[in-house]
Order: structure tokens, then C-alpha cells, then sequence
């Protein structure tokens, strides 16, 4: 029991990158049929955990998966890849550059803007010519073997999917309008409700919070949005 609590940050991680090669490989073997409202389920379990990969890379750039450091970044660089070659190494300053410099113009993940032009921004960021080709040929190898109806429908659809998911609730809402002087984070945070908290973004919602505490992984932000909710903090 001990060892499993030591290790829980890599046992959640393995299970979500597990989960997604499951469904992944359910999904490319599927007769599809769009009368069948299982396909539509299975495509939104994908999104989410094409979205738990980004999470546990995420949470690996903050330490929070493993405390053995090459276990963390060769999980962090794993889930990185899984969703549509994201390179670790690329993301990991990125990323710190935004906690550093959150909601100002040295910020990435920030734009002055309404919901598309900031999205679109927040893509350029982070999708490079080196992923795109990366892409395009492991489309063109797997067409091959798999229905090409199956890989869209599956593997890129998700994907795509899950770039709104993550960019709505754990960039846009987060950060867009004005934030009172008092607020060092520049975040705001959703009402209280872990259920949809975690179907939404992985307590990502809880943006707040994971701003004042950078070092607590995902699966135990819910935690921290108790103590803060007590204070009135991240509304």
C-alpha cells in the first residue's frame, strides 16, 4: 500500500495512457455505423483521453507525476508524443513562461481577443511544422492497413476535439476579460463541482488554484479547491 501511494502520479498516468491504446485500438477495429450511438461515446472517451495525455505531460513539466525526475520527463515526453507528436522538450518552457508571465504579452498561452482569434493564436504556439509532417505520414502508413473512415473518425477527430476541450476550459475561460488588481494569478476558477470539474478538464477548471499551487498534480486539485473556495479565492 505504501508503495503503491509513493507511486500513485505514475499508476494514474500509466492507466490513462493504457486507456487511450485501448480505446484507440477498439476504435481503429470498429465497423462503423453512424446509427450507433456507442461510436458517438466512444469519440467523446477518446477526446477526454487524448486530454489526459496533455494533462499528464503537463503535470510532468511541474514534477508532479514521479519524483524520480527520468521516470517524470520520459512520461511527460510519452504522452507528449501520443497526442499528435507534441514534443516535450518544446512544450516544458512554453508552458513555465505562462505561469511566469500569465495574461501578458510574454505570456503564450495569452491573446488579447475573443475565442477564435485566441484560439488559433494558442495553436500556433504549439503546433510545429515537424508534427504536421509527422502526421501526414503516419496517416499515410496506417491507410494502408486501417479504414481511413477508422483513423479519422478515431484517432484525428479526437484530437482535434481535445484542443477545444483543453483550450476552452483550461486557457480561455480561465483567463479572458479582467481580473481584479488582487488577483496575483490572473485566473479565475469554476463554481465548486468535481464531477464535472473532472469530465470538463481534469479539475482543470479549477484554474485558480492550479496557478497558487503549481506542484499539486491534477487528480488532487479538487483538494486545494476546497481550501481555496473556503477564502473566497478564484471567482
Amino acid at each position: 500500500m505504501n508503495l503503491l501511494k509513493q507511486h500513485t502520479g505514475v499508476v494514474i498516468a500509466l492507466t490513462i495512457i493504457g486507456l487511450w491504446f485501448f480505446a484507440l485500438i477498439l476504435g481503429l477495429n470498429w465497423t462503423i455505423d453512424y446509427s450507433n450511438p456507442l461510436l458517438y461515446v466512444l469519440i467523446l472517451v477518446q477526446m477526454h483521453l487524448y486530454t489526459g495525455l496533455f494533462i499528464t505531460a503537463h503535470d510532468a513539466m511541474h514534477g508532479t507525476v514521479s519524483k524520480n525526475k527520468q521516470t517524470n520527463k520520459m512520461i511527460g515526453t510519452v504522452s507528449a508524443l501520443l497526442f499528435s507528436y507534441n514534443f516535450y522538450a518544446r512544450l516544458f518552457p512554453k508552458h513555465h513562461e505562462h505561469h511566469r508571465f500569465v495574461a501578458t504579452d510574454k505570456d503564450p498561452d495569452y491573446h488579447k481577443g475573443s475565442f477564435f482569434p485566441w484560439y488559433f493564436s494558442f495553436l500556433r504556439q504549439y503546433i510545429s511544422w515537424q508534427q504536421v509532417l509527422l502526421m501526414a505520414i503516419t496517416y499515410n502508413v496506417l491507410k494502408l492497413f486501417l479504414p481511413i473512415e477508422n483513423l479519422v473518425l478515431i484517432w484525428m477527430l479526437p484530437a482535434v476535439l481535445s484542443t477545444f476541450q483543453l483550450f476552452y476550459f483550461g486557457t480561455y475561460t480561465p483567463h479572458k476579460g479582467h481580473h481584479e488588481p488582487l488577483n496575483q494569478h490572473a485566473s479565475r476558477s469554476q463554481s465548486k463541482n468535481h464531477l464535472w470539474a473532472f469530465l470538463s478538464c481534469y479539475f482543470f477548471g479549477y484554474h485558480y488554484e492550479h496557478h497558487a499551487a503549481p506542484a499539486t498534480p491534477w487528480w488532487q486539485l479538487y483538494k486545494v479547491k476546497e481550501k481555496y473556495a473556503l477564502k473566497g479565492y478564484g471567482k
